[in-house]
């Protein structure tokens, strides 16, 4: 095998799990690291570069980046990554972060930009135009901005003024504000003498079932969840009936179940096709459905809603089993009579779907078969040059973070396609570095003991205090004390283990020491799949790569080392008697837009 060119800053990226693992790639062990040393706001930071949204994620984020966490090799829990977000947030100097974000007015660039609905996406573009001189005119519907963070996320897991802090600090930066302003053509925008145009409108529309027999008949009661939720946000609809059926097993059925708990639902039931196990919920969303005492009912498809005298009474389900034929799942009927809830509200949160009325299709925008807009997943460029997509809009329904991501790449190509640059061939690469972490002969800037230590769990207010007032948070954050012992559980993987041939001597030791049987010294072979079978420890997970060396200068073996199971504890190098191995601390961030395209840069 040819030795890994461990300067490619992809391959460094990947060992880091979690930062590679989220969509907006944060550098998670550094701020994690801020945090351990009682920096909050440089902990904030941090993140407000990347994600954005810190206060807001820390609460609501899905969490892609923890069952990714290196600590799941070790224990059954990962590091609390998301909840940790929060004690920068929250603990944080306000007066100190707005002192570090950039201050306007700021000198234009003769450029003007349209963004169209006030959600991450868009406010993420605007985050990162306006600081290098575009004029940003930013229109939404709704009264105020946020999206859907506003208008789908309850009060009880994302308090309002947590959202109006971190979306003023993007509008603070000069942003031209169009709230209350519907866009009802896109060929009109386009009229205007907008340099480019950025839709991100989200998935606007809830999935109905209007061929269900009673939908209509019963339509009083049976309401959209998201339209619903919506409608609660706005407190434009302030009760809901005693008996509650929500149909569906996401995330926004859980905020409608339980926001219905607080609304005056006193028996709530959540009912779902899929199996339990199978529900598109977090887990962490369905354990607090459960402890609210709302039971969810899996298995079970909606058939019928059922009036009387035009009234809905509930609705009828047949009983199904999940049956799986070459990697496919089938509901198949149990057999047995039809299974009927009683209900006086039923809430339909069975998923969400695009809607582009206002875009014209004679402005040279591709729909494709599922009537969405054709987007270059890469640069977020519709097959209209002048007009990008980002968020739901782009892709179909996500989530917070993947807005986020997808709003930094969307500025980029914006700016780019405004200075008349490539899109793909002048994108600038991210910005990398390793730094030696090393204080003395075996001392580490880092705390790099592994010990078994369990996750700690968040605390939660009284149920009975949350459950009479939908605007009480839930979750009460970790405190300074349990916010460090967590961050403690943090394994620094991104102190990576930089290996350097010519001052190996082979002695083994460092093979000897590994507490993962992770390193083996080994004759090279042709293939990667014969190399994982030979190592001290077969390499059986794929998706990581394993660190090959060049020749070593003795018996022209090879050293090799599974990134996988690597706990970046760092006795290979406290071992080694010559610093063959060192502790290195790998910096990845994305480059946003404005910043010049420069090559890596590995120290």
């Amino acid at each position: 095998m040819k030795p890994t060119d461990f300067k490619d800053p992809e391959y460094y990226h990947k060992v880091v799990d979690c930062q590679h693992a989220c969509p907006a790639h944060t550098p998670v062990p550094e701020y994690i690291r801020q945090i351990a040393a009682g920096d909050y706001t440089s902990a904030y930071m941090i993140n407000w570069d990347s994600n954005v949204f810190p206060g807001v994620l820390g609460r609501t984020c899905d969490r892609p980046c923890e069952p990714a966490c290196r600590r799941g090799r070790v224990e059954e829990e990962p590091v609390a990554i998301c909840r940790l977000k929060r004690v920068a947030a929250d603990n944080k100097n306000a007066d100190d972060v707005k002192a570090l974000m950039p201050k306007g007015p700021f000198k234009s660039n003769g450029k003007k930009v349209a963004l169209v609905g006030a959600g991450p996406a868009s406010l993420t573009v605007a985050r990162d135009l306006a600081p290098i001189g575009y004029e940003i005119h930013l229109f939404d519907e709704l009264k105020a901005g946020g999206g859907f963070m506003r208008s789908q996320i309850p009060s009880f897991r994302l308090p309002e003024q947590v959202l109006n802090d971190e979306v003023n600090y993007i509008l603070d930066l000069g942003i031209k504000q169009h709230f209350n302003h519907y866009v009802k053509s896109l060929k009109d925008l386009l009229a205007q003498d907008y340099d480019a145009v950025f839709v991100g409108s989200g998935a606007p529309l809830g999935r109905d079932l209007p061929d269900l027999p009673g939908r209509k008949e019963g339509g009083a009661n049976i309401h959209i969840g998201i339209n619903w939720l919506a409608s609660v946000a706005f407190e434009h609809t302030s009760k809901i009936g005693k008996k509650v059926i929500v149909l569906g097993g996401g995330n926004t059925a859980m905020d409608c179940c339980r926001t219905s708990r607080r609304l005056g639902g006193e028996e709530v039931k959540v009912i779902v096709r899929s199996p339990f196990a199978e529900m598109k919920a977090s887990p962490w969303e369905k354990e607090d459905a459960i402890h609210e005492d709302i039971p969810i009912i899996d298995n079970h498809v909606p058939k019928s809603f059922v009036v009387e005298n035009g009234k809905l009474k509930g609705m009828m389900f047949e009983k199904v089993q999940a049956v799986y034929e070459n990697g496919k799942r089938k509901l198949v009927p149990v057999g047995g009579p039809d299974v009927f809830f009683e209900a006086d509200d039923v809430l339909c949160a069975i998923g969400q779907e695009n809607s582009f009325p206002w875009i014209e299709r004679d402005i040279a925008i591709e729909f494709d078969k599922w009537n969405m807009p054709v987007v270059n997943e890469t640069t977020f460029q519709s097959t209209n040059k002048k007009v990008f997509f980002g968020g739901d809009a782009a892709f179909g329904p996500k989530n917070v973070i993947t807005a986020v991501a997808h709003g930094h790449q969307a500025a980029i190509s914006m700016h780019l396609f405004c200075m008349g640059m490539d899109l793909v061939a002048d994108r600038p690469a991210p910005h990398v570095n390793l730094m030696h972490m090393k204080m003395g002969i075996h001392e580490w800037a880092y705390d790099s003991e592994v010990e078994p230590d369990l996750r700690y769990a968040v605390p939660q207010a009284d149920k009975k205090l949350t459950l009479s007032n939908r605007m009480k948070e839930v979750e009460l954050g970790f405190n300074l004390e349990t916010g460090f012992k967590e961050a403690q559980r943090c394994l620094n993987c991104d102190v990576q283990t930089v290996f350097t041939e010519s001052k190996c001597i082979e002695c083994d030791a460092c093979m000897d020491i590994c507490p993962t049987a992770c390193i083996t010294f080994t004759e090279n072979v042709e293939t990667e799949e014969e190399m994982r079978k030979t190592l001290k420890a077969p390499a059986t997970n794929l998706t990581q790569d394993i660190l090959v060396s060049d020749l070593l200068p003795g018996t022209k073996r090879v050293m090799v080392k599974d990134e996988n199971v690597c706990l970046h504890c760092g006795l290979c190098a406290e071992r080694c008697p010559t610093s063959a191995w060192d502790m290195q601390k790998f910096f990845y961030n994305v480059t946003k837009a404005g910043k010049i395209c420069q090559e890596p840069v590995l120290k």
